[in-house]
């Protein structure tokens, strides 16, 4: 099934990307997304619709079964994986402290993409690397060790890390996961900001509403299976809510323009 997202050319898109485990389990089946500069594309859908899948094979942490992944044109499977890193900058759902560091440190990481084979961080990645700790709300941590840090705080300096990276494309698996509502609403306005400074966001998210403020465009996933894209007003319909997610759903009038209002569907009278 083909679900462009239309517009100009893509700074990231995939066309026919499957991938199975255990010979006939499916995660993903014929999926096409695409990734313009500017925009936001969220990736939507229950638990176990594929969403973390897809965002792998984008990255290239899997390598597709089926289809293509390219970088503004041209097969990613063609590019080292320093070509890649220095394109696309990836933040997981869960980025755990494995090893004892200073926070600056950890965002600096970003920028070893753009080093040479013996090159030493300057003064201006670090002016950077503290730009994004800023920018993510972060900088206070600058001289913590990211063992002591909580899951929501991590994920910031995470955030910042990928900035530093400067990529074309920024992809982002449940970026408000552990943050705290005021938290997250910098952050949904900080991956507003980023797209708006030319960079191309993918973002896969479980709030449909958060979606819908923030979002371009979108690609519902259920099952492993596209199961709709386009403008958000038009895709994220009763009648596909209801279909995907198993829940009623209202979009109701507020001081932001509308907002959706998620309920347990009625069971059937007999």
């Amino acid at each position: 099934m083909t679900v462009p997202l239309g517009g100009s050319g893509p700074v990231l898109s995939a066309r026919d990307l499957g991938y199975s485990v255990g010979g006939d389990t499916v995660l993903l089946a014929g999926v096409d997304v695409s990734v313009r500069a500017g925009e936001v594309t969220g990736v939507l859908g229950p638990n176990g619709a594929g969403k973390s899948t897809l965002l792998r094979l984008l990255v290239g942490a899997l390598r597709p079964q089926r289809g293509m992944v390219q970088l503004s044109g041209v097969d990613a499977s063609s590019l080292t994986r320093r070509q890649r890193a220095q394109r696309v900058a990836f933040v997981a759902q869960d980025s755990p402290a494995e090893v004892s560091m200073d926070v600056l440190d950890v965002v600096l990481l970003g920028r070893t993409p753009h080093l040479g084979a013996f090159g030493s961080d300057s003064e201006t990645d670090v002016a950077l690397a503290l730009q994004c700790l800023r920018r993510t709300g972060a900088d206070h941590l600058a001289r913590r060790d990211i063992a002591t840090l909580s899951g929501g705080e991590r994920q910031r300096v995470h955030l910042a890390r990928a900035l530093a990276q400067e990529p074309e494309v920024l992809i982002l698996d449940e970026p408000t996961n552990h943050l705290d509502v005021a938290a997250q609403l910098h952050v949904l306005d900080l991956i507003a900001s980023v797209a708006s400074g030319g960079t191309g966001v993918l973002v896969a998210m479980h709030d449909l509403d958060q979606a819908a403020r923030t979002c371009d465009q979108v690609l519902v996933l259920n099952g492993g299976d596209p199961a709709a894209a386009g403008v958000p007003d038009e895709v994220l319909t009763r009648e596909l809510i209801t279909a995907v997610w198993g829940v009623d759903a209202e979009w109701v009038p507020s001081r932001q323009g509308r907002t959706l209002v998620l309920s347990p569907l009625r069971p059937t009278m007999v």
